[in-house]
């Protein structure tokens, strides 16, 4: 089935998701913004037929079978259910919401309608990826025991910037730090423990921020992320019998290699693509909707929910506080 796409937000990641994704041949119809004017520009980029003032009137619009939110992490959740409500599947940018509790809540309302919904956590379908949990699967460097992984980058210290403002769910941990949180957890499953420590801004985020988990195991991993550095943002998969090193940048497609355990390379594999590579997470997504089944996948709802569990207990330990906090599990 061909599944057409309407788009909620027309900021930056907005910008490149769709643009990679018209170059992969997937289908959008409409976009919605909270200005006709932007919705036109974008429209016209793009190349989209129909543009909407409001985000109401994008999930109204009947042509749409599924929404992509690419707004602020503060109106993830009601964005979500704004397109839920309308009977639309939904593929939500990450981090999917602000807390854990927000993501039940929008699980739980997808379950009620019917509907698929998924976090735009797009590394982990990569086809690299893929073949990276085979690896482990197989066991061809042993039972894993640690993973290390970064993301720095050096964003915007405008104070009014949205990476940088409370309201908006600014900070480090949330644009950042989920990408080598959901690496871990997807490689070595449960988190039984989290240690964390990092640098709070003036405005009260997190600028960076290291933290140590503990899995269901004892395997751990060590992970840091900040919006205020640069660095090659390597990653590795260590095993009792050799280890996977992913090279520069390792959340997106690249080169990455398998070694023994005296460190001699066994095999290399270059998984570089034309694209950026987010039709890989829309082409799954959309294959959920054929199937009916909007649990099962590489990421599934109890994924993202453990994942932003991770992100709340964290971001706890550290002191940085949203306005969600007030009903999640971070006043604990």
């Amino acid at each position: 089935m061909t599944v057409r796409w309407g788009v909620i937000g027309t900021g930056g990641i907005a910008r490149s998701f769709v643009g990679d994704c018209v170059r992969a041949g997937v289908e959008f119809v409409a976009v919605g913004s909270r200005t006709q004017t932007g919705a036109d520009t974008f429209a016209a980029e793009f190349g989209v037929p129909r543009a909407h003032g409001s985000y109401e009137d994008l999930v109204a619009d009947p042509e749409v079978d599924a929404v992509y939110v690419a707004t602020p992490h503060s109106r993830h959740a009601e964005d979500a259910l704004l397109a839920i409500t309308a009977g639309k599947h939904v593929l939500v940018e990450k981090a999917f919401t602000i807390t854990a509790a927000e993501a039940e809540r929008v699980f739980d309302a997808a379950r009620e309608r019917g509907v698929a919904v998924m976090e735009a956590m797009w590394t982990r379908f990569l086809p690299q990826m893929t073949m990276i949990r085979q690896v482990v699967a197989e066991g061809r460097i042993g039972r894993p025991r640690l993973v290390e992984a970064t993301h720095h980058q050096a964003l915007p210290s405008d104070p009014a910037h949205r990476l940088n403002d409370p309201a908006l769910g600014g900070g480090a941990i949330l644009d950042l730090g989920v990408y080598p949180v959901s690496f871990a957890v997807d490689v070595l499953g449960a988190v039984t423990g989290v240690a964390a420590a990092g640098t709070l801004s003036d405005q009260g985020v997190d600028t960076q921020m290291g933290i140590v988990l503990t899995h269901d195991g004892g395997a751990q991993s060590t992970l840091h992320f900040a919006l205020d550095l640069a660095s090659p943002n390597t990653a590795s998969v260590i095993g009792e019998d050799g280890r996977i090193d992913l090279d520069h940048t390792w959340f997106t497609p690249t080169t990455w290699r398998i070694r023994d355990r005296d460190g001699a390379v066994v095999e290399e594999f270059d998984g570089r693509e034309e694209l950026t590579g987010y039709a890989h997470e829309v082409r799954a997504f959309e294959a959920m909707i054929a199937s009916g089944d909007h649990g099962t996948g590489a990421m599934t709802p109890d994924g993202t929910v453990a994942v932003m569990a991770v992100m709340d207990e964290a971001r706890r330990q550290v002191g940085v506080r949203y306005a969600a906090d007030g009903t999640s599990s971070t006043d604990g």
